[in-house]
């Protein structure tokens, strides 16, 4: 048997085979992951009137990457292949158990860091614990840094599967 193969069969079969493939719930969690690290400058900005770059790099704060990020990728995943698959699933348990954790456990370690800092603080200078280093007390996110981290990765999901 012979077979035509026209122009449109032959790009379409070239795009298969581009060295980086085109892959929409990583490009999407990807994305929503800095978009979010990169719009922590202004709402520090705009809670704490200054500048802070190292809010871009740095974990907690609003709006939650983490949430951001996994919520893209469960979104993206369901538009891609539908909400009825075992990768959806996944996805979803994944994205619950990041929120879960960001709102719970990791946000409590903070809260307990900086408890721990302040007591530190408060002991006298020939304490051997009163020259240690701080802990990180901006480790978790509320519940509304986490809702808006999850809408924004919503967001971001929609526009990349709608492109």
């Amino acid at each position: 048997m012979d077979e035509v193969i026209t122009a449109a069969d032959a790009s379409i079969n070239g795009s298969k085979s581009s060295i980086i493939p085109y892959n929409l719930p990583l490009l999407s969690a990807f994305l929503s992951c800095a978009l979010a690290q990169f719009l922590k400058l202004f709402t520090t900005w705009y809670k704490e009137k200054r500048w802070d770059s190292r809010r871009m790099l740095s974990s907690g704060g609003m709006p939650s990457s983490h949430s951001s990020t996994v919520t893209a990728l469960a979104v993206a995943i369901g538009f891609q292949d539908g909400t009825g698959g075992s990768t959806f699933a996944i996805a979803v348990v994944l994205a619950c158990v990041v929120m879960y954790d960001a709102t719970g456990v990791r946000l409590h370690a903070g809260r307990q860091a900086e408890l721990l800092n302040q007591i530190v603080c408060e002991l006298p200078p020939e304490h051997p614990v009163s020259s240690v280093r701080p802990l990180r007390d901006s480790l978790g996110h509320t519940p509304l840094q986490v809702l808006a981290g999850a809408a924004l990765g919503c967001i971001v999901a929609y526009l990349m599967s709608s492109s």
